[in-house]
């Protein structure tokens, strides 16, 4: 790591300590707010404001599905007031605080299912945009899945050729599952952790793939293989944030949320390199089917 890599380390962990601004944030580790803005955005894919306001509603939306009560999870996540999450929070939760906590109870939520060159894939949203993306075997079970997130909100299922709002939302979906390029709003909650791997996840190339100590180490945080294996198995955006292109050290494709057979799939289509550890692995899975 050089030492400009040091100094938005740095920066990082003094945001994730506190909410200096980013004038606070250049003196403490001796670079101008533009450079350092610039910098920061180049390493971890967004700004130390957006950063700040990631990793506040990351704390925010842990706390509300832990049970925390609304007013306490508001002010320890660090808003200074209910209408500050109103105005920086609500339109990434989809919903109001109360309302997720509640499993969306109030909401409505329009959502259909398309078919795709990955299989069936349910595109949800409320009024305010996409609220998740899931793949599966079939309707039913994708169903089940997203009436899991979102128990107590009001689903209606449409169809999506016929829903002004829905309609290219599901096309552009579908586009980007089969590969082609498209523009897809991609709302990630999740921890500052969590957002720090799914940004460094959309910057593997195609083609190419990471371990999950490289990933880690890429970071800054070379011990935590398996936090970032826990971050990838916690994505819900299937292929959108690109988790199939980190394999283990061995080169082995490793685990995935949608099956190893998708990720491998995911992998040749886009000509990633195969390692000959996968091929062993492959193989010894194959003999066991035919014992």
């Amino acid at each position: 790591m050089n030492r400009n890599d040091d100094k938005l380390e740095r920066a990082r962990q003094l945001l994730d300590g506190g909410e200096p601004t980013l004038e606070e944030l250049g003196r403490a580790v001796a670079l101008s707010p533009a450079h350092l803005q610039r910098r920061f955005r180049a390493r971890f894919g967004l700004s130390p404001a957006e950063y700040l306001a990631q990793r506040k509603l990351g704390k925010l939306k842990s706390a509300l599905r832990e049970g925390s009560d609304v007013s306490a999870a508001l002010y320890d996540a660090g808003y200074g007031s209910p209408s500050r999450v109103y105005e920086a929070g609500a339109a990434k939760l989809g919903m109001t605080p109360a309302r997720y906590r509640a499993g969306g109870e109030g909401e409505e939520l329009r959502w259909s299912t398309v078919d795709t060159a990955l299989g069936t894939a349910l595109v949800a949203a409320s009024e305010r945009g996409i609220c998740m993306v899931e793949l599966g075997a079939g309707e039913r079970a994708l169903e089940a899945k997203l009436r899991a997130e979102f128990p107590n909100a009001g689903l209606q299922r449409v169809d999506a050729g016929r829903d002004a709002f829905l309609a290219p939302r599901v096309r552009a979906v579908a586009d980007a599952l089969a590969g082609k390029k498209a523009k897809v709003e991609v709302d990630l909650l999740g921890t500052a952790f969590q957002k720090k791997v799914w940004d460094a996840l959309m910057r593997i190339p195609q083609g190419e793939t990471r371990s999950y100590a490289e990933v880690a180490a890429k970071l800054g945080a070379p011990n935590a293989a398996r936090a970032v294996a826990g971050a990838c198995a916690r994505n819900r955006i299937a292929v959108l944030v690109p988790c199939h292109r980190v394999v283990r050290g061995d080169g082995s494709i490793g685990g995935y949320r949608w099956g190893l057979p998708l990720k491998r799939r995911l992998l040749q289509r886009e000509g990633a390199r195969l390692s000959v550890a996968d091929a062993a692995v492959r193989n010894a899975s194959a003999a066991r089917g035919r014992a």
